[in-house]
């Protein structure tokens, strides 16, 4: 029998994640400010849970022993980038690591050892493995840990991943991972280098309760995508909460970014949500914390990690405390 795959609000044993160590993907400052974003975010959960750092290399190495501290263990191993939410396994309640194909995201970011990273962390979890051929990023679905699953038709029926019917997609999840049923939303953030991941768009916080966002200023670029999916939330009969989004937040060259407050990661005792400097942030975050009370909710700058194409959530993976 397919055990489900815990909330992210279940306890953890540990939380996997990978440090910035390829200079040509973080060109000039970047990867020495993505480095101190990362870093805030792992002493604020390494605190309170086992935090396990992939680097790759000796500089790598030398600079997380610089910045990281609490409780800690940094692996040396072999990675194309940080996005190990998409890159490396998804664990079960029942303690196995399940596997996918992965395609660069639809072909775009091809990067070598991104297809054996997710080998390489259940290995060193010491769990075993189970393999599904079709091509599936970890940050392209939310769980419930009831087997209720949540996702975008922008990114799990894109002709660059599995060119999947709608009837396909579900016939494969359900026997992935025991689904009870699939929560359909249409588009991800614009720009979203990832054809729409849901965990930029709208997060379970409860079995039947889903977190997304809502519009701030009247330039945020997705205004009327975040009042399409509290509308079809709505309509699923999920319980709906609303947070102020970042609004529109553009990079060096003026270009909109997605960037998104639900990119957080929900840990034992912590919840770290990326920040940008928004006026919205205190907002969200005093939300989010009134969704939380047992957590302590802390905001992160995330700026530099942005760049890269994704948050905190995309460069972590939660490892559950087995049944």
């Amino acid at each position: 029998m397919i055990a489900p795959v815990p909330a992210e609000w279940s306890a953890q044993k540990a939380l996997w994640t990978a440090w910035p160590s390829h200079p040509e993907l973080w060109p000039g400052p970047l990867l020495a400010a993505a480095r101190v974003e990362i870093a805030g975010m792992i002493n604020a959960i390494a605190r309170h849970q086992p935090v396990r750092v992939l680097v790759c290399g000796d500089d790598a190495l030398q600079s997380a022993r610089q910045l990281l501290h609490g409780q800690l263990e940094l692996i040396n191993a072999r990675f194309g980038d940080i996005w190990l939410r998409d890159t490396g396994p998804i664990f079960t309640r029942d303690g196995r690591a399940l596997r996918f194909a992965t395609n660069g995201w639809g072909g775009k970011y091809l990067y070598p050892h991104d297809d054996e990273v997710g080998d390489t962390v259940a290995a060193r979890a010491g769990t075993a493995i189970t393999r599904h051929p079709f091509v599936l990023e970890g940050g392209a679905l939310e769980h419930n840990g009831e087997g209720l699953l949540m996702t975008t038709r922008q990114c799990l029926l894109n002709p660059n991943r599995n060119g999947w019917s709608q009837a396909e997609a579900e016939q494969a999840l359900t026997g992935a991972f025991a689904a009870s049923g699939i929560i359909w939303l249409d588009d991800g953030l614009l720009y979203d280098h990832t054809d729409g991941h849901i965990d930029n768009l709208a997060r379970f916080v409860a079995p039947r309760t889903v977190v997304c966002q809502m519009a701030s200023g009247a330039d945020d670029p997705n205004e009327a995508l975040y009042r399409h999916t509290a509308s079809l939330l709505q309509q699923q009969g999920i319980d709906v909460v609303q947070i102020p989004s970042p609004g529109k937040v553009v990079d060096a060259n003026g270009d909109i970014m997605p960037a998104s407050h639900m990119n957080f990661i929900i840990t034992n005792r912590v919840v770290v949500v990326p920040t940008y400097g928004t006026a919205s942030a205190d907002d969200a975050l005093r939300a989010l914390q009134a969704l939380f009370p047992q957590h302590e909710v802390i905001g992160v700058a995330a700026n530099a990690v942005l760049t890269g194409g994704g948050s905190f959530h995309c460069i972590t993976q939660q490892e559950p405390a087995h049944d």
